[in-house]
């Protein structure tokens, strides 16, 4: 199957938008499915880096270990989950618009089962990240446009 893929304008800068997204902490403030996010290390994030992340997906909630493979500051990155039954994968773009003064964020997502993973991901994960992520999305420039990104 292809990656879900969706892109959203914000007006703020690619260097205020990477930051932001870039940053896992941020994960619970503006994606639905996120619960929580514990980073693995205290080094600022680069390639190399991982996070827990542990999402909701109905009842139950799955943790997953992300590791960072791209960092390209403020244009591009990817990270990739390594453990767990339902693995994502995930590169995030931004592109300057409006000779920079605003942002065209595109996000795509992958996954890989494993196990019961393989069952899950088609019937339930893929599902629910075609409903969640175009929401997400509204979060997040809802967010970066008010200013209210740390």
């Amino acid at each position: 199957m292809s990656a879900i893929k969706e892109s959203i304008d914000i007006s703020r800068t690619p260097e205020e938008v990477f930051s932001y997204v870039t940053d896992p902490t941020h994960l619970p403030e503006w994606q639905e499915s996120a619960v929580r996010v514990r980073r693995l290390s205290e080094e600022p994030i680069a390639v190399g880096s991982k996070v827990s992340v542990t999402r909701r997906m109905g009842r139950r909630e799955m943790t997953m270990t992300m590791q960072v493979i791209e960092l390209d500051p403020p244009r591009s990155w990817h990270v990739h989950g390594i453990d767990g039954p339902v693995r994502g994968d995930i590169q995030g773009r931004i592109e300057p618009i409006d000779d920079g003064t605003h942002s065209r964020l595109t996000l795509a997502v992958d996954f890989e089962g494993h196990g019961i993973g393989k069952v899950l991901v088609p019937l339930v994960v893929r599902p629910h990240v075609r409903k969640e992520m175009p929401e997400d999305e509204l979060t997040l420039k809802g967010i970066l446009e008010a200013g209210a990104a740390r």
